[in-house]
Protein backbone atom coordinates (compact mmCIF):
# COMPACT_ATOMS: atom_id res chain seq x y z
CA UNK A 1 0.00 0.00 0.00
CA UNK A 2 1.17 3.75 -1.29
CA UNK A 3 1.33 6.43 1.40
CA UNK A 4 -1.68 8.62 1.69
CA UNK A 5 -0.60 11.73 -0.12
CA UNK A 6 -1.58 15.21 2.05
CA UNK A 7 -5.51 16.05 1.49
CA UNK A 8 -6.06 19.70 -0.38
CA UNK A 9 -8.20 20.13 2.42
CA UNK A 10 -6.18 19.35 5.40
CA UNK A 11 -8.59 18.86 8.38
CA UNK A 12 -5.21 18.92 10.73
CA UNK A 13 -5.27 22.38 12.02
CA UNK A 14 -8.92 22.62 12.73
CA UNK A 15 -8.34 19.50 14.98
CA UNK A 16 -7.90 20.07 18.55
CA UNK A 17 -4.46 17.52 19.90
CA UNK A 18 -3.74 17.71 23.06
CA UNK A 19 -0.70 18.75 24.74
CA UNK A 20 -0.72 17.15 27.97
CA UNK A 21 -1.97 13.77 28.95
CA UNK A 22 -5.82 13.05 29.25
CA UNK A 23 -8.44 11.26 31.56
CA UNK A 24 -8.61 9.06 28.71
CA UNK A 25 -4.95 8.19 28.07
CA UNK A 26 -4.49 7.20 32.27
CA UNK A 27 -7.63 5.27 31.68
CA UNK A 28 -6.62 3.50 28.45
CA UNK A 29 -3.08 3.40 30.08
CA UNK A 30 -4.30 1.42 33.04
CA UNK A 31 -6.58 -0.81 30.79
CA UNK A 32 -3.71 -1.37 29.04
CA UNK A 33 -1.44 -2.54 31.96
CA UNK A 34 -4.38 -5.09 32.99
CA UNK A 35 -4.60 -6.25 29.37
CA UNK A 36 -0.87 -7.42 29.04
CA UNK A 37 -0.04 -8.39 32.53
CA UNK A 38 -1.33 -12.16 31.84
CA UNK A 39 0.83 -11.97 28.70
CA UNK A 40 4.19 -9.95 29.17
CA UNK A 41 6.55 -9.32 32.19
CA UNK A 42 8.91 -6.44 31.27
CA UNK A 43 12.77 -6.45 32.53
CA UNK A 44 12.77 -2.53 32.63
CA UNK A 45 16.65 -1.17 32.94
CA UNK A 46 17.64 2.36 32.83
CA UNK A 47 14.65 4.47 34.16
CA UNK A 48 16.40 7.09 36.06
CA UNK A 49 18.03 8.38 32.23
CA UNK A 50 14.20 9.45 31.56
CA UNK A 51 13.87 13.24 32.13
CA UNK A 52 11.22 13.48 35.07
CA UNK A 53 9.80 16.62 33.22
CA UNK A 54 11.16 18.94 30.00
CA UNK A 55 11.12 17.70 26.41
CA UNK A 56 12.89 15.14 25.25
CA UNK A 57 12.43 13.08 21.82
CA UNK A 58 12.37 9.38 22.79
CA UNK A 59 13.93 6.90 20.15
CA UNK A 60 12.93 3.05 19.65
CA UNK A 61 13.24 0.28 17.60
CA UNK A 62 10.76 -0.61 15.60
CA UNK A 63 10.32 -4.51 15.46
CA UNK A 64 5.78 -5.09 15.29
CA UNK A 65 2.85 -2.75 15.77
CA UNK A 66 3.16 -4.03 19.32
CA UNK A 67 6.29 -1.86 20.31
CA UNK A 68 4.09 0.87 21.27
CA UNK A 69 2.70 -0.76 24.26
CA UNK A 70 6.22 -2.11 26.11
CA UNK A 71 7.44 1.41 25.42
CA UNK A 72 4.74 3.31 26.92
CA UNK A 73 4.12 0.68 29.97
CA UNK A 74 7.96 0.80 30.43
CA UNK A 75 7.88 4.59 31.20
CA UNK A 76 6.27 6.92 33.87
CA UNK A 77 5.23 9.43 31.36
CA UNK A 78 3.14 9.81 29.04
CA UNK A 79 4.05 9.54 25.19
CA UNK A 80 3.09 11.33 22.50
CA UNK A 81 3.56 9.54 19.01
CA UNK A 82 3.55 10.72 15.43
CA UNK A 83 1.67 7.83 13.92
CA UNK A 84 1.30 7.01 10.08
CA UNK A 85 -1.84 8.53 8.65
CA UNK A 86 -3.33 5.57 7.24
CA UNK A 87 -3.86 4.71 11.29
CA UNK A 88 -5.69 7.74 11.46
CA UNK A 89 -8.27 7.29 8.30
CA UNK A 90 -11.37 6.02 10.43
CA UNK A 91 -12.81 9.21 12.02
CA UNK A 92 -13.81 7.21 15.34
CA UNK A 93 -10.12 6.42 15.75
CA UNK A 94 -8.68 9.76 14.93
CA UNK A 95 -10.27 10.86 17.92
CA UNK A 96 -8.71 7.92 19.93
CA UNK A 97 -5.52 8.44 18.74
CA UNK A 98 -5.99 12.35 19.92
CA UNK A 99 -7.02 12.03 23.16
CA UNK A 100 -3.70 9.13 23.42
CA UNK A 101 -1.50 11.69 22.08
CA UNK A 102 -1.18 10.61 18.84
CA UNK A 103 -1.24 12.55 15.55
CA UNK A 104 -0.53 11.73 11.89
CA UNK A 105 2.36 12.28 9.44
CA UNK A 106 2.07 11.65 5.80
CA UNK A 107 5.06 9.47 4.82
CA UNK A 108 7.12 9.94 2.06
CA UNK A 109 6.67 13.75 2.10
CA UNK A 110 7.78 16.89 4.16
CA UNK A 111 5.17 16.99 6.47
CA UNK A 112 5.23 20.72 7.42
CA UNK A 113 2.25 20.24 9.22
CA UNK A 114 3.40 17.13 11.73
CA UNK A 115 6.77 18.63 12.06
CA UNK A 116 5.10 21.85 13.01
CA UNK A 117 3.09 19.83 15.77
CA UNK A 118 6.22 17.88 17.04
CA UNK A 119 7.47 20.70 17.78
CA UNK A 120 4.75 22.08 19.65
CA UNK A 121 4.75 18.68 21.60
CA UNK A 122 8.26 19.51 22.73
CA UNK A 123 7.76 23.41 23.05
CA UNK A 124 4.74 22.44 26.10
CA UNK A 125 7.72 20.30 27.82
CA UNK A 126 6.10 16.23 26.48
CA UNK A 127 8.26 13.52 25.34
CA UNK A 128 7.59 12.88 21.62
CA UNK A 129 8.06 9.13 20.92
CA UNK A 130 9.36 8.15 17.36
CA UNK A 131 11.26 5.26 15.47
CA UNK A 132 14.10 6.43 13.11
CA UNK A 133 13.82 3.58 11.41
CA UNK A 134 10.81 4.77 9.60
CA UNK A 135 8.65 1.72 9.50
CA UNK A 136 9.11 -2.09 11.19
CA UNK A 137 12.09 -4.24 10.89
CA UNK A 138 10.07 -7.75 12.00
CA UNK A 139 12.77 -8.64 13.53
CA UNK A 140 15.31 -9.04 11.43
CA UNK A 141 17.63 -6.50 12.93
CA UNK A 142 17.99 -2.52 12.78
CA UNK A 143 17.53 -0.72 9.56
CA UNK A 144 19.57 2.38 8.20
CA UNK A 145 18.08 4.78 10.05
CA UNK A 146 15.76 8.28 8.91
CA UNK A 147 17.28 11.78 9.53
CA UNK A 148 14.22 13.25 11.12
CA UNK A 149 14.59 12.48 14.72
CA UNK A 150 18.24 14.13 14.66
CA UNK A 151 17.11 17.19 12.43
CA UNK A 152 13.92 17.34 14.92
CA UNK A 153 16.06 17.26 17.86
CA UNK A 154 18.37 20.20 16.24
CA UNK A 155 16.36 22.53 15.71
CA UNK A 156 14.22 22.34 18.72
CA UNK A 157 17.50 22.01 21.27
CA UNK A 158 15.98 18.46 22.54
CA UNK A 159 17.84 15.61 24.28
CA UNK A 160 17.32 12.41 22.43
CA UNK A 161 16.60 9.15 25.03
CA UNK A 162 17.20 5.74 23.44
CA UNK A 163 14.97 2.76 24.15
CA UNK A 164 15.79 -0.64 23.17
CA UNK A 165 13.40 -3.24 22.96
CA UNK A 166 13.78 -6.92 22.60
CA UNK A 167 10.70 -9.23 23.25
CA UNK A 168 7.89 -7.56 21.15
CA UNK A 169 8.57 -10.09 17.89
CA UNK A 170 7.78 -12.58 20.24
CA UNK A 171 4.46 -12.02 21.12
CA UNK A 172 1.70 -14.84 21.32
CA UNK A 173 4.73 -17.10 19.86
CA UNK A 174 4.94 -18.49 23.49
CA UNK A 175 1.42 -18.40 24.57
CA UNK A 176 -0.06 -19.16 27.48
CA UNK A 177 3.61 -18.90 29.17
CA UNK A 178 3.95 -14.63 29.46
CA UNK A 179 6.39 -12.99 26.96
CA UNK A 180 9.17 -11.09 28.66
CA UNK A 181 10.58 -8.03 27.11
CA UNK A 182 13.64 -6.40 27.79
CA UNK A 183 13.47 -2.44 27.85
CA UNK A 184 16.87 -0.67 27.91
CA UNK A 185 16.53 3.29 28.46
CA UNK A 186 19.88 5.07 27.75
CA UNK A 187 21.46 8.52 28.94
CA UNK A 188 20.10 11.39 26.98
CA UNK A 189 21.80 12.17 23.75
CA UNK A 190 22.42 16.13 23.24
CA UNK A 191 22.95 17.72 19.87
CA UNK A 192 26.51 19.15 19.77
CA UNK A 193 27.05 22.75 18.16
CA UNK A 194 27.38 22.38 14.37
CA UNK A 195 26.93 18.68 14.33
CA UNK A 196 24.87 17.49 11.39
CA UNK A 197 21.96 15.13 11.40
CA UNK A 198 23.84 12.57 10.17
CA UNK A 199 26.02 12.71 12.60
CA UNK A 200 23.67 12.81 15.44
CA UNK A 201 21.44 9.79 13.46
CA UNK A 202 24.81 7.92 13.59
CA UNK A 203 25.45 8.33 17.59
CA UNK A 204 21.36 7.80 18.35
CA UNK A 205 21.47 4.07 16.73
CA UNK A 206 25.04 2.85 17.67
CA UNK A 207 23.21 3.72 21.60
CA UNK A 208 20.66 2.41 20.57
CA UNK A 209 22.59 -1.08 19.15
CA UNK A 210 24.34 -1.06 22.17
CA UNK A 211 21.41 -2.06 24.31
CA UNK A 212 20.24 -4.69 21.66
CA UNK A 213 21.15 -8.15 21.63
CA UNK A 214 23.62 -9.28 18.88
CA UNK A 215 20.79 -10.57 16.27
CA UNK A 216 19.22 -7.39 16.48
CA UNK A 217 21.60 -4.82 15.85
CA UNK A 218 21.34 -4.76 11.99
CA UNK A 219 23.64 -2.54 9.97
CA UNK A 220 24.46 -1.23 13.51
CA UNK A 221 26.38 -3.94 14.58
CA UNK A 222 30.07 -3.12 13.80
CA UNK A 223 32.05 -1.44 17.38
CA UNK A 224 30.56 1.98 17.45
CA UNK A 225 32.99 4.77 15.99
CA UNK A 226 32.01 6.91 18.96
Amino acid sequence: MSPLEIPENDPRPRLHYPLSETRFHKIMIALARWVFKPIMVMDIRGLENLPKSGAAIVASNHMTNFDVFPLQLALPRALFFMGKAELFRIGFMHAVFRQMGGFPVYRGERDAWALEHAARVLAAGQLLAMFPEGTRSRGRGLAVAKTGVARLAIETNSPIVTVSIDGSQRFFKQFPRRNLVHVVVAPPIFPEPGESAIALTERVMYTMAANLPPELRGVYAQKSPF
